[in-house]
């Protein structure tokens, strides 16, 4: 069970693995706690008023498409989109990450019940990056896995990190290809804390999967910019992992693993 905010994270966090463990006959479900409602458009090719009219609908729309992409399941939590509010400003009434830990969480747990996963990911406490419904989302799971006795395993993404954004960047420049990393690393802090990663899954011959799972949320993913600008290539020869920091066990295990089930085969 992989556990995300919003429609279009499943696909930019740990998709390959996803994908991975689907072909390879495991019961993959995301949980997707908002419907992705107060988003913004952020393919400008998609930025049209009939498409900012409709964007609930439509990304409901992408996340099944992705969900078929990835060969797993997927099921929505209920709760609506905090948005991102500017510094200062109020979150939304009703939305998610004003919602009492202890609701919440109950309502993942039931779903833990249900599907009985033996693994759960999500994002740790920064949430990836501070949007609300990111840490809303951590602090939800933890509580849901602390609550139920199912899941055996609980994992943080350690995605998008900056080591994985330098090393591309080198790579790139190395080989003498335009690297569209630069700009990104600029704007990490150089004091920004890095996750210790327990767990770095092989996974690079379902990187091409998670790239059209991307692709089709349309509506947030530009295909001429940011993620989708690196070569794959180059991708597959020096970082050809996904990579996880498990938070807590309850069997026992060895690290580092290459594998989210290591200890329950």
């Amino acid at each position: 069970m992989s556990v995300h905010a919003h429609p279009d994270d499943e696909s930019s966090k740990g998709a390959a693995t996803l994908a991975k463990y689907a072909a390879e006959g495991v019961d993959v479900l995301v949980v997707t706690c908002t419907g992705g409602e107060r988003g913004d458009v952020l393919n400008p090719a998609m930025d049209r008023p009939d498409v900012r009219e409709n964007l609930a609908a439509i990304r409901r729309e992408e996340m099944a498409a992705a969900r078929d992409i990835l060969g797993v399941r997927q099921r929505f939590l209920g709760f609506v989109d905090s948005g991102l509010p500017a510094s200062g400003e109020p979150l939304p009434e009703g939305c998610f990450a004003l919602q009492p830990v202890e609701e919440a969480a109950a309502r993942l747990a039931a779903l833990i019940r249900e599907f009985r996963p033996h693994v759960v990911i999500t994002y740790d406490s920064t949430g990836g990056y501070p949007h609300p419904d990111h840490i809303k989302t951590h602090e939800i799971t933890v509580a849901a896995f602390d609550a139920t006795e199912e899941p055996r395993k609980l994992y943080y993404h350690g995605a998008l990190s900056r080591a994985w954004f330098q090393t591309m960047h080198d790579a790139m420049t190395e080989r003498g290809l335009d690297s569209a990393m630069g700009a990104v690393l600029a704007e990490f802090p150089e004091d920004t804390p890095a996750l210790e990663i327990t767990t770095r899954v092989p996974c690079a011959e379902y990187f091409e999967v998670r790239d059209r799972a991307l692709l089709a949320h349309a509506t947030q993913i530009d295909p001429n910019a940011g993620f989708m600008l690196h070569d794959r290539d180059v991708e597959r020869q020096v970082w050809p992992t996904e990579d996880y920091h498990l938070a807590q066990s309850r069997v026992e295990v060895t690290l580092p693993e290459d594998d989210l089930f290591a200890g329950l085969r």
